[in-house]
């Protein structure tokens, strides 16, 4: 059973968590002030230091909230598409994907754009986080390839994903030409229906 000192800290933690959620959702991961934190919260700026040991590890427990939220649309983007072939139910998670991005793309951006020192270690919960998403691409990956080994996969997995969000990052960012999003959907399936093929 957790002490009373331990249930204060637990609950600040969530409270930061929640706050911080909000302001980068509003203003982005770069405009995160501790005094600022402190106001929501109603506490001292010393004691977000005991919550966390910084504002990076608290953007880091906002970004588990936002892995796991962008990996349920992911996964109930292809709930209702078993019987869809692999390459469709790809385009349907990329379209679900991007749509996560544009209606949160504070937190979306946050995601990627944490810096993080040499030495500094990635929690598990974070790691298991990403592995659950990739884990959704992973199905109709496998179903395409099913000669290649786990490595191999793996590394389609990967290279899937980074090409969708870089189409994503770039598109959100206006620079392909200002394209809509309807466009980056069809840019998205071209790509993905030329896989396995």
């Amino acid at each position: 059973m957790a002490s009373k000192a331990e249930q204060r800290r637990a609950d600040l933690r969530e409270k930061l968590v929640i706050a911080a959620e909000s302001r980068i959702d509003r203003d982005g991961a770069v405009a995160l002030r501790a005094r600022d934190l402190a106001g929501d919260v109603g506490c001292a700026v010393g004691a977000i230091y005991t919550a966390y040991d910084d504002l990076n590890a608290l953007i880091m427990a906002v970004n588990g909230r936002t892995f796991q939220k962008l990996g349920h649309q992911v996964a109930a983007s292809v709930q209702a598409a078993e019987n869809e072939v692999a390459t469709q139910r790809l385009i349907l998670m990329s379209n679900a994907y991007l749509a996560f991005a544009a209606e949160n793309t504070n937190l979306w951006r946050a995601l990627f754009d944490l810096k993080m020192q040499a030495g500094d270690r990635v929690p598990e919960w974070y790691v298991q986080a990403l592995r659950d998403l990739f884990a959704n691409i992973a199905r109709p990956v496998a179903e395409l390839f099913p000669n290649d080994t786990p490595e191999e996969l793996d590394l389609m997995v990967r290279a899937l994903f980074s090409s969708v969000h870089g189409i994503v990052l770039l598109g959100l960012e206006q620079r392909i030409s200002a394209v809509p999003l309807d466009k980056i959907k069809q840019m998205i399936a071209q790509i993905l229906s030329q896989i396995g093929g």
